[in-house]
């Protein structure tokens, strides 16, 4: 998968918690876990034309924090 030039961000794996019950604050016994299913949070990656140190232009993989910090000049 892609991954950041600039910050190594890829997709990395986590898991998508349902719950059940009413919580304790709103007068219930409690909220519980009814079931754990995997999914993947992917980064916000986005391919651009960058010229690097010797003023060639090339396409990479840059995240949106990297182009938005200035870590990269747009050709």
């Amino acid at each position: 998968m892609a991954r950041c030039a600039m910050t190594g961000k890829g997709t990395i794996s986590g898991r998508r918690i349902v719950r059940k019950g009413l919580r304790k604050s709103k007068g219930g016994i409690g909220l519980h876990v009814t079931s754990a299913t995997k999914r993947k949070f992917k980064a916000n990656l986005q391919h651009v034309r960058v010229k690097d140190e010797n003023g060639t232009v090339r396409r990479i993989w840059v995240s949106t924090k990297a182009i938005r910090s200035g870590w990269v000049t747009k050709a």
